[in-house]
């Protein structure tokens, strides 16, 4: 699942304060941006273990624009991946 040497796993505590964040934000945020926001300081390497939990877990999804919030609404995640698709092909 994780594709780079672990160092530091996240805290639980950690992996909930990103979830909230994306669950409360309508737009794509980039993960630069995301990292700022946080109201907690937290390793790049940390962020990308939790973003890519929460993608493989089906709660966010990630593009060229961002990361986006998408458990709750089925159909936002479904027109996104109708758009990502039209970006390829």
């Amino acid at each position: 699942m994780f594709k780079q040497k672990l160092i530091h796993y996240p805290s639980l505590k950690t992996v909930i304060m990103v979830e909230g964040y994306l669950q409360k934000r309508k737009k794509a945020i980039s993960k630069n941006e995301l990292l700022k926001k946080l109201p907690k300081k937290t390793m790049r390497q940390t962020l990308n273990i939790i973003l890519e939990y929460l993608e493989a877990s089906g709660k966010i999804f990630i593009s060229k624009g961002g990361v986006q919030w998408a458990f709750e609404d089925n159909k936002k995640f479904e027109r996104a991946l109708r758009k990502i698709a039209e970006d390829i092909f």
